[in-house]
């Protein structure tokens, strides 16, 4: 078979949301496919500091923060972190409006861990995403925000109750970053990130094609959110977790079995590549 390039999210994609450990067929897989000569990059939100245990499974590069920092084994492909002005407006008014943050320097994330109402464990119907977020800070080793040192940042993840609470900011930064509001979570709560409009996974996907000197047909992209939208719709051959996005398996090539069924496994197993 020709030699793929392949691209993986990771959270709920390769791994549970919010985990470092993919399930062992997932592992399995990378590795096999790996040995039968294929190419395997991360593609993910994460920064850099948050795949360094992952990156040993086989993977020779990454697409992180959504694009913002681009590599392909020793090599810096692209590093785009936001203006110290964009970076300041970004953390003062989300947190002016009582929004939940998180902000990712290239090495480190860090988020709030005491904005109310919103975390109030007594809050109707917030308790899920609550210990949701505790086991994230607790597995990944994300800091508290008041640790924070002025790192330049390269994207900012929110959680708030209205779309009121982001639009200062959304007026603020202007037509230079996009909104992408998540649509996994119901009417529970407002999640999703601030991009940098200059990358997207798509682009950085391009950028390792081109270093390589793969044709973007021989590209296969797995995702699962709606921030792997310009992946799906870059890479040769698309597939989405059963667990993901609704529109973006609207637009993929193929849906495979949820990550904690083994969907991993199953779509390398059915695309021939191991």
């Amino acid at each position: 078979m020709k030699t793929k390039l392949i691209f993986l999210d990771i959270d709920g994609t390769l791994t549970p949301p919010g985990s470092n450990i993919p399930p062992q067929s997932a592992i399995d897989a990378v590795r096999k496919a790996k040995e039968n000569g294929h190419r395997l990059f991360l593609c993910t939100g994460r920064n850099l500091g948050l795949i360094t245990s992952i990156m040993p499974l086989g993977f020779e590069g990454a697409v992180t923060s959504a694009g913002g920092y681009v590599f392909a084994g020793s090599q810096v492909l692209f590093d785009c972190p936001m203006t110290d002005l964009q970076r300041d407006l970004s953390i003062n008014l989300l947190r002016q409006h009582h929004v939940y943050r998180n902000i990712e320097s290239k090495d480190t994330t860090y988020c709030d861990d005491d904005l109310a109402p919103f975390l109030d464990p007594r809050t109707d119907g917030y308790n899920e995403q609550i210990l949701w977020r505790r086991k994230v800070v607790a597995e990944l080793g994300i800091r508290p925000i008041r640790e924070y040192a002025g790192q330049p940042l390269y994207k900012v993840l929110f959680t708030c109750q209205r779309m009121e609470q982001i639009e200062p900011l959304k007026t603020a930064l202007g037509d230079a970053f996009r909104f992408v509001i998540q649509d996994t979570n119901g009417d529970r709560w407002l999640e999703g990130e601030i991009i940098n409009r200059r990358f997207d996974k798509g682009r950085g996907i391009r950028m390792i094609a081109a270093h390589l000197g793969f044709d973007l047909a021989d590209t296969i992209g797995f995702g699962d959110s709606l921030t792997d939208l310009e992946m799906i719709r870059t890479v040769g051959t698309s597939i989405c977790m059963e667990n993901g996005s609704p529109a973006l398996k609207d637009e993929a090539d193929l849906v495979c079995p949820p990550v904690y069924q083994d969907g991993l496994a199953d779509a390398f197993s059915r695309l021939h590549l191991i």
